[in-house]
């Protein structure tokens, strides 16, 4: 029998909050997915990403394998890959508002990224304020040097894992503690995403929010998975109230049920 964890080794409960809101980060809150813009303009190019990406749904690679291949066509410099990315990545035009609900009713976002950490604070920081996100959760991937380098030369970064999972980062590891707490201390769990970093989450949480016209949406009718389409936070901030406020259930909420 599988021991349930303590409720004061999971950061999220720290003030016993109704709800948890796990969220992946590139191409869900932000507009852009920081690692695809870097490889398409700094390092491979679209198609054989794209065709990447078609290998990981299709189960024919692993997406460990397939993101390492596309970060390792990136040559430039970390420091000016962040640069390019602080240029050009947009916010969710709806996640500022949002974000600041959910921190207004203690609903914690915990960002849970197959991107690299650096890349995600910095761009979380410039996009929506460094103290509009102070405290909140982030868990990733991380960057490292190659030996004998600086991440900052040219060819001088990698990524590093978060695990050692055909994921790299496998989100429901995160997720799943919070799922085995005992009836009265578990919160509700919402989970948005829109790619195949996001397929080990999937099952995970109480709701799925899954963004319009994405791999997710496709890998969800494929597996039939319940979920609810986005388009954009305006639309989960209006779902996450509605069951917070008890207007409707999760399961109401799921509308798309292949």
């Amino acid at each position: 029998m599988g021991s349930v964890p303590p409720a004061s080794s999971l950061p999220a409960l720290a003030t016993n909050p109704k709800a948890i809101f796990f969220t992946d980060f590139d191409g869900t809150i932000t507009l852009q997915d920081s690692n695809d813009y870097m490889t398409d303009n700094l390092g491979f190019g679209v198609e054989l990403r794209r065709q990447g990406n078609r290998d990981v749904l299709e189960d024919k690679k692993t997406f460990r394998d397939s993101f390492r291949e596309m970060l390792d066509s990136v040559q430039a410099p970390f420091d000016e890959c962040v640069r390019t990315l602080l240029a050009n990545v947009k916010l969710d035009p709806k996640f500022a508002e949002f974000n600041s609900w959910c921190r207004a009713n203690n609903v914690p976002i915990v960002v849970l990224s197959g991107g690299m950490q650096p890349v995600i604070r910095a761009l979380l920081a410039h996009l929506v304020g460094e103290e509009n996100v102070k405290g909140m959760q982030i868990v990733s991937n991380d960057v490292a040097p190659r030996p004998g380098k600086s991440i900052n030369d040219v060819g001088g970064w990698t990524i590093v894992y978060h695990d050692d999972s055909g994921f790299g980062h496998d989100k429901s590891l995160e997720i799943r503690p919070y799922a085995a707490l005992p009836e009265g201390q578990r919160p509700i769990m919402f989970y948005a995403g829109d790619g195949v970093s996001d397929l080990s989450a999937a099952k995970e949480t109480d709701l799925l929010f899954a963004k319009a016209g994405r791999d997710l949406v496709s890998y969800c009718d494929r597996e039939k998975v319940p979920y609810t389409v986005f388009n954009d936070f305006g639309d989960i901030h209006k779902v996450v109230k509605s069951v917070l406020d008890g207007e409707i259930t999760v399961q109401q909420a799921a509308v798309n049920k292949s």
